[in-house]
């Protein structure tokens, strides 16, 4: 998924879901993201290091770290971070999986000022608290460029979308940073209940690498990537979801893991021309996707592999083509399917489905709308348990469906977050997931357990706390 097609947006008032006959009717929010207004209205936010700096922030982080049972060490009367203070501060962001650089940003003030359940029971408790928008919300993940903040935000407000991607190319740590920050503060109680987003890049290397210029290291092609050593690799990745986790992105769509074969080379339209692929074989992808998987972990990062089952033996490419994208050749138990196994079995949090064909396995539906490629090869002989993304349905190989069905018809198959590179795509997509849930008691099963697994990828990696 690379598509960043921008489409006029008209912002009508907030969909409401009736709950009436539905599975999913929800309490109003209660804990409202955990942060108290008038504490914090001066706290700075990201990214700021409070070492030598002083001022009631630094106190209230001193109170709460005391309150969760860490030792603060002494302090003088302005209350200046001493070492002590600092590494209290990492060992309570290593232990929720925040990025452990002592750093307080939006969402460790988040994880500081709640003292609820955590694990499974937040999960429940949070899902209970939401209303049946804010959790169908939870399952869009919408592109934004560096000039469509303003829409994007306006769905954040008034279609509680949950999940963000940047699209287009954003340039400097500094504005990626300032970004995120803003877009963690538009989860609010009455946009998100307060559950932070996931906000994602493409960040592969080569010709497609999302977050460039200054923090943000120029990476070469994967196929490059694939020639170094294990240790090569897998101090990348930690290099990228560092520098990503630095800038609050906290989902890298990385890394690749389709396999093209030399014979087809660049005449594989979505992988092989940009040289996105790390070999040729199925082991040479596998080591490097397990690599990079590993490094992006050892930060906190999450990975997502793509594009299942893979795009490698395709001509055209699916974001730009809806013919020449059929593969004939992969089936159920294809050896390219080898480094998505090693991908889930490196801990990738993520898998991402693209919109080719593949007659040997499904010959009725493209792999986004396939139950047969999600639910029966993906979840259940591959065994992943983790999300399930949609490459961009804005795609021109989705646009023979109604948007409201590529979203319905994804969900259906197994899939958890429907992304979309067209903002103006996201009312309609969630008008039609509502009015199916509304229709079909499995759907509505269906719906609930996607967002239950977006949630539990949320609190695994510190982006869910309860009061």
């Amino acid at each position: 998924m690379k598509i960043c097609t921008r489409r006029p947006l008209v912002l009508g008032t907030t969909f409401a879901v009736a709950a009436a006959g539905m599975t999913l009717a929800g309490a109003p929010p209660s804990h409202a993201g955990g942060i108290r207004p008038a504490a914090l209205a001066s706290c700075p936010s990201h990214p700021v290091t409070y070492s030598g700096m002083t001022g009631s922030c630094v106190k209230l982080v001193q109170q709460l770290l005391i309150q969760h049972g860490y030792s603060v060490g002494s302090s003088g009367a302005d209350g200046v971070f001493g070492n002590a203070t600092l590494s209290a501060v990492r060992r309570f962001q290593s232990s929720r999986h925040l990025d452990a650089t002592g750093v307080v940003d939006m969402l460790s003030w988040k994880a500081l000022l709640s003292f609820g359940v955590t694990g499974s029971a937040c999960v429940t408790k949070t899902y209970d608290q939401m209303t049946v928008p804010q959790r169908l919300g939870q399952l869009i993940m919408v592109g934004m460029t560096t000039s469509g903040q303003t829409t994007v935000h306006g769905l954040v407000s008034g279609y509680h979308v949950g999940n963000v991607v940047y699209l287009g190319g954003w340039s400097g740590n500094g504005t990626v940073g300032k970004t995120s920050d803003g877009l963690q503060r538009r989860a609010t109680a009455t946009a998100t209940d307060g559950v932070p987003m996931l906000i994602a890049a493409d960040q592969e290397g080569g010709y497609v690498q999302q977050l460039t210029g200054t923090g943000f290291s120029r990476l070469p092609t994967a196929l490059t990537q694939g020639t170094w050593s294990s240790s090569h690799q897998t101090s990348t990745g930690a290099t990228v979801g560092q520098q990503l986790r630095d800038v609050g992105v906290n989902v890298d769509l990385a890394p690749v893991t389709d396999t093209v074969p030399q014979s087809l080379g660049t005449r594989n339209g979505p992988i092989g021309h940009y040289y996105r692929e790390y070999g040729y074989t199925p082991s040479t992808v596998s080591r490097a996707v397990t690599n990079i998987v590993h490094g992006l972990n050892s930060r906190g990062e999450i990975a997502t592999l793509k594009h299942f089952p893979g795009l490698g033996r395709i001509a055209n490419n699916t974001d730009t083509s809806s013919t020449g994208i059929t593969d004939n050749t992969t089936t159920a138990t294809d050896s390219y399917l080898t480094p998505f196994r090693a991908g889930i079995g490196a801990g990738a949090g993520m898998v991402m489905v693209g919109l080719a064909w593949y007659p040997k396995i499904d010959a009725a539906n493209q792999a986004a709308f396939s139950s047969r490629i999600i639910t029966t090869i993906l979840r259940g002989n591959l065994g992943f348990h983790g999300v399930v993304v949609s490459d961009s349905l804005s795609a021109v190989a989705a646009q023979h469906l109604p948007v409201g069905d590529r979203a319905v018809k994804f969900i259906a198959a197994g899939g958890d977050i429907a992304l979309t590179g067209a903002p103006s795509e996201v009312p309609a997509m969630l008008a039609a997931i509502r009015a199916r849930v509304s229709a079909s008691s499995t759907f509505a099963w269906q719906v609930n357990h996607a967002i239950h697994r977006v949630l539990t990828l949320k609190e695994q990696h510190g982006l869910l706390y309860c009061s």
